[in-house]
């Protein structure tokens, strides 16, 4: 399976701060992380390096085959998958949620004067159906619960069957039922062996779905661990990580962390 993201060395540096150093990460189309790390440890600096949306200060990214800066960035998302609650707060409330996933389609966020065929209109259809949205196709966007939102959002980013797929806390905010009906969704996607490669932010190790197969744990711009999820997910690091010592325990593919000391 070829790669389809490397970081090289990369150091991100502003206003004197290092907010990512010496990052040298790697993933396979058929790996599936997810990167854990407390707040302002560089998780989202990160994604927007791995999106094209910003440059590293020094070293390389490499992402679908092509050099940051040596590539159209415009055509480069168009093969890539991104969801976020901040792109969600840039989706018209007044869309349909068969237009918010379908217009992804032409990369934009509200539908105008754009033309779809059949095939998109059925993707569209399609995609709804298997994330248990087809259901709620009519509804306008603003109407959804927030769980909703955030699987019409991962629905709309899978619309274009991207080559590499990166959530940014996609179960952020959710209630405990919410939570697990995307997080079962999200293990059912990723065990598939047609999905993408896939990167998903979190602060939780309860929030790791099943079938995922590596992690990353970053903490103050530096990794602290990478490599495959049993191996990188113990307590020694996640005290490294988060400065607390916990007890950790794993349950059919699931992880819980309880906090035991200081």
């Amino acid at each position: 399976m070829s790669g389809v993201l490397e970081f090289n060395d990369v150091s991100y540096v502003r206003n004197g701060n290092h907010i990512l150093d010496g990052v040298t990460w790697s993933i396979q189309g058929d790996e599936r992380w997810v990167v854990l790390g407390p707040n302002g440890a560089g998780k989202t600096t990160l994604l927007r390096l791995a999106t094209g949306h910003d440059y590293p200060t020094t070293g390389t990214v490499d992402i679908l085959g092509s050099r940051l800066g040596r590539v159209d960035v415009f055509e480069l998302r168009n093969r890539l998958g991104f969801a976020s609650s901040a792109q969600a707060k840039r989706i018209p409330l007044n869309e349909s949620v068969l237009n918010t996933v379908m217009t992804a389609a032409y990369s934009v966020e509200g539908r105008w004067n754009e033309q779809y065929d059949d095939f998109d209109i059925r993707r569209a259809e399609r995609v709804l159906e298997e994330w248990n949205l087809g259901e709620l196709a009519d509804r306008t966007f603003g109407t959804l619960s927030d769980g909703e939102q955030k699987r019409v959002m991962i629905a709309r980013a899978v619309m274009t069957d991207p080559e590499l797929l990166l959530l940014d806390e996609p179960a952020a905010s959710l209630d405990l039922g919410a939570r697990e009906r995307l997080l079962q969704l999200l293990g059912g996607y990723a065990a598939s062996p047609s999905s993408p490669g896939m990167i998903m932010v979190t602060h939780h190790v309860e929030e790791i779905p099943a079938g995922f197969t590596h992690a990353l744990l970053i903490n103050k711009g530096q990794i602290v661990a990478k490599g495959a999820l049993d191996d990188v997910l113990t307590t020694d690091n996640l005290r490294s990580t988060f400065g607390l010592e916990f007890e950790l325990t794993k349950s059919a593919g699931r992880y819980a962390a309880r906090a035991t000391g200081n």
